[in-house]
C-alpha cells in the first residue's frame, strides 16, 4: 500500500520548513538516539562526521519527492548498501524513526503539529519499509 494522499500533500506542505530546519532536526535526532539507545553507535563508529548533514539531504530530497519515489531509486540503493555493510536490522528503524520524530518536535516546536507528525511518520515507516525490503535482499545475497 502506498502513502495516503493526505500523507504526501502535508509532507510536501512541510518540506520547506523542514529542509530550512533540517540540519538541527537531524543534529538533534543523532543526540535523542545516542541518549536513548547507545548501542546504536556501533553503526556510526565509521561514518562521515558529516553524517547529520548527508540524513538531512536525505530526508528534504524524500519530502520533496514523496510523490516521484521512482527519483529516489539510486539513493535507495545507495542508502541500502551503506545499511547492509553496517548490519542495520529491521528492528532499529523504530528506533531511529521515534528519535526523529522526536527531534522534529524539539526543533519545530509548535509547527510540529499531531497532524504533521502523523504524516511524517507515515512518511518515515513508508520508506522503512522499502529499505527493509530491499535489505532483506541484499543480506540475502550475501549467504
Amino acid at each position: 500500500m502506498g502513502l495516503s494522499q493526505s500523507t504526501i500533500a502535508i509532507v510536501k506542505a512541510t518540506a520547506a520548513s523542514a529542509a530550512a530546519n533540517a540540519e538541527a532536526i537531524t543534529t538533534r535526532m543523532y543526540e535523542i538516539l545516542f541518549e536513548t539507545h547507545p548501542e546504536t553507535k556501533e553503526f556510526f563508529k565509521d561514518a562521515d562526521p558529516d553524517q547529520h548533514k548527508k540524513l538531512a539531504g536525505a530526508v528534504c530530497v524524500y519530502a520533496a519527492n514523496i510523490d516521484n519515489l521512482g527519483a529516489l531509486s539510486k539513493a535507495v540503493e545507495k542508502m541500502a548498501k551503506t545499511h547492509v555493510l553496517v548490519k542495520v536490522q529491521p528492528e532499529h528503524y523504530p528506533i531511529v524513526g521515534i528519535s526523529l520524530l522526536s527531534a522534529v518536535k524539539d526543533v519545530l516546536g509548535d509547527a510540529a503539529t499531531d497532524e504533521v507528525l502523523e504524516a511524517w511518520k507515515e512518511a518515515y515507516f513508508f520508506l522503512a519499509d522499502i529499505l527493509i525490503a530491499h535489505e532483506k535482499e541484499l543480506y540475502k545475497q550475501q549467504i
